[in-house]
Parts: C-alpha cells; sequence; structure tokens
C-alpha cells in the first residue's frame, strides 16, 4: 500500500516524545512491503535538531509551516494514497489537516486519525463540544491509538468512532539495545522525561523527591525543559539526550525511572516509548503505578512499580547490581518475544490490509449523517 503520514516529526526527537513510536512502526511496515511518506512541518527548531538523515525506508517531506502554501501543496502530493494518516499533535495546521485528510479520500482510500496523546485528546472534546475535531471523528474510517486501552476505545466509541484500535508502543530492537556503559549518565536512577505541565508535579513526587530522600546517591535527569528548575545538588541535569544517546543512557544507570503523565494515568494502559526503549537496552525498569503495566512487563520480575518516593527509594535501597540485572535481562526477553514495532505493524497489516484482501475494506458502508468538510473548510480559499 502507498501510505501518507501527516506527523510531527520522523527525523527529530526534539520536543517530539512520538519520534520513536513514528520511526518503529514506519520501519516495520517498510519491512512489509508498504510505501510510505511522512510529511513533517519545519516547526519548533526540530530540522536544526535532527537525530537520524532522511532513512531508507521512508521518504521524508518538510514543507515550510508558515502560511498555509507549504501545507497545501504536501496535501495535494498525497492524493490517490491507499491510506491516509493524520497524527495528533503534529503542532502546525492541525485543525486544516484533520479535515483535509476526509476532503482527499478517495474511494479506495483508507483515512485514519492517529492520536498519539489519545487522554488529551478526549478530554478535550468532551469538555469542549464546539471542538471542531468532535464532528470529523464518525468521518475516519479508524481511529488509532498508541495506549489507552479499553477506556479510551470506549471514549472514542461514544463520539462515533466508527472503530477505535490501540497500537501500543514497542521496541526497534535494532535501534534500541544493551551497550556498554557511558560515565556522563552513570548513576544509581536515571530519568528521560521533556518538561510538560501535566508531568511535572509528578516527576517532583516520584524523582526529586527521591533524590532528596537519598543524598548519598546519584541521579541523572535528561530532557527539555529543566535548565531553570530547583533540584537536589546529587541531580545531575544532562539536557537533551539524542536517540543515538539513548542506550548509553538507559545502560549506565543502576536503575531507569518511567514516570507517565497525568493524563495517561488517569486512562491507564498507556506505556510511553520510553518503558520499551528502556526494556530493550536491558535496564532495570522502576514504573510509576497505572492501570495496566502487567499487560505489559510482569511487576516484581520485569519491572518495579512504585506508588511514591518512600516506595522508588525502597526499590533503590534494596537492590543489588545482580538483582537489576535479573530484571533488566527478563524484560528484555519479554519485549523481544511480544513487543516490537514488528508484532505492532503485522498487527496493523492484518487490520488493514487483510480486510482489505478479503474483499471487506474498512467503512465502506453508508457514511453518518453529517456534512463532510467544504473545500473552502480545508483549503482556506475562498469559494468561486
Amino acid at each position: 500500500m502507498k501510505i501518507a503520514f501527516f506527523g510531527s516529526s520522523l527525523v527529530s526527537a526534539y520536543w517530539n516524545g512520538a519520534a520513536t513510536y513514528y520511526r518503529g512502526i514506519i520501519r516495520a511496515l517498510h519491512q512489509l512491503g508498504h510505501q510510505i511518506t511522512f510529511y513533517e512541518p519545519d516547526a519548533y527548531d526540530r530540522q536544526q535538531h535532527r537525530d537520524i538523515p532522511d532513512p531508507d525506508w521512508a521518504r521524508v517531506v518538510v514543507y515550510p509551516a508558515a502560511g498555509q502554501d507549504g501545507v497545501l501543496r504536501a496535501l495535494e502530493q498525497a492524493r490517490g494514497v491507499d491510506m491516509l494518516v493524520k497524527t495528533s499533535g503534529v503542532g502546525v495546521h492541525d485543525q486544516l489537516l484533520e479535515a483535509a485528510a476526509l476532503e482527499l479520500k478517495e474511494p479506495h482510500t483508507i483515512s485514519i486519525f492517529w492520536d498519539v496523546d489519545a487522554p488529551v485528546t478526549l478530554d478535550r472534546v468532551k469538555t469542549n463540544p464546539l471542538d471542531p475535531f468532535q464532528a470529523l471523528i464518525p468521518l475516519y474510517d479508524l481511529i488509532l491509538t498508541y495506549g489507552g486501552g479499553e477506556p479510551v476505545v470506549r471514549g472514542y466509541k461514544s463520539l462515533g468512532a466508527r472503530e477505535c484500535v490501540p497500537i501500543y508502543n514497542a521496541l526497534d530492537p535494532d535501534t534500541h539495545h544493551p551497550v556498554g556503559a557511558d560515565e556522563r549518565f552513570e548513576c544509581d536512577l536515571a530519568l528521560l522525561a521533556n518538561r510538560l505541565p501535566d508531568r511535572e508535579a509528578r516527576i517532583e513526587q516520584f524523582f526529586l523527591a527521591t533524590a532528596e530522600q537519598l543524598p548519598e546517591h546519584r541521579f541523572v535527569l535528561g530532557g527539555s525543559g529543566w535548565a531553570d528548575k530547583a533540584m537536589p545538588e546529587n541531580v545531575s541535569y544532562v539536557g537533551h539526550v539524542y536517540t543515538r544517546d539513548h542506550n548509553a543512557f538507559n545502560c549506565s544507570a543502576r536503575a531507569v525511572l518511567n514516570v507517565n503523565r497525568d493524563s495517561m494515568v488517569s486512562y491507564g494502559f498507556s506505556p510511553p516509548t520510553r518503558i520499551f526503549e528502556a526494556a530493550g537496552a536491558g535496564a532495570c525498569l522502576i514504573t510509576d503505578a497505572w492501570e495496566g503495566i502487567e499487560t505489559f512487563l510482569t511487576p516484581g520480575s520485569e519491572v518495579l512499580v512504585a506508588h511514591d518516593a518512600d516506595e522508588v527509594v525502597q526499590h533503590l535501597v534494596s537492590l543489588d547490581q545482580a538483582r537489576a540485572k535479573q530484571i533488566g535481562d527478563a524484560a528484555l526477553r519479554r519485549v523481544l518475544a511480544e513487543h516490537t514495532y514488528r508484532h505492532r505493524a503485522l498487527q496493523l497489516d492484518e487490520l488493514i490490509v487483510g480486510a482489505a484482501l478479503r474483499g471487506r475494506p474498512l467503512a465502506r458502508h453508508g457514511r453518518p449523517q453529517r456534512a463532510a468538510p467544504t473545500k473552502m473548510q480545508v483549503w482556506g480559499a475562498p469559494s468561486k
């Protein structure tokens, strides 16, 4: 299939937590024989902080963020594909793209909204009945999410979605794997997380409070936005960690901490990419508690779970290097067996291509009685 993705960025993880997810999914789809073009705006200095060159497993089209001419040209290029994907959180022209993905739809095209922040999207739409995206949800052939489980599926179905399926984060073993330690990141507990409003309080609770209670231990914090944050003296802030250094980051600490965002905890079943990156590196992972963790890793043997800073402290105090290695090795075995992006791509391939080959393409039944977006709404041009 020819697939067009409109997303935040494939080539840069700078202020773009979904980059690893996009890369893993798209690379695995390419290996299954699909042809993918990824359209991304030149925004938020991401092109100046590229992690990878243009890959050989996808064509990347970078369009200007200023004005509408660039995005309109990109949309016209995508016309006629077999599958057109609009992801959440592009950050530029999102409303235009959400409508255009439906306007460009041809009889053979499957239109997909791929939500990489479903809890936030659902909360936003449910609290604002006038949100323009709400009217578009029933018009997409399929809603995909990278987390949320049944609560998110029920949420989207209640808003009229024809179908909603979680395609969870996973591991790309070609890019995230065990390596030697790096002295820059050596510590007792490491955390990699950008500073975001709905996660900062939880990081204060689970990470910074733990550091305060264990002044003789060393902690390392990576991610963007923390430069002006007050921290205990035993915390080293290393700034943005490029993807090429993720393995060293995860392999240099006795344990790696995951802290979910408030919205992800409230819905559950939302493992971030960091979970699988750390497990793929064979790191001993400590995660804050959230519903559904046992679906991905077994607490106590493949991951350590903490409900507050006191429990993080208890884990660290009792964790020697031998047990840390045992837990990390078990997590690596589990994700390789069940949670790689090849597993996720096969799931999607069965969902989309399998249905089409059996002569039952998605959403070829009648559309809901709702007006489709007009060309004036999509293209932002006056009618003639």
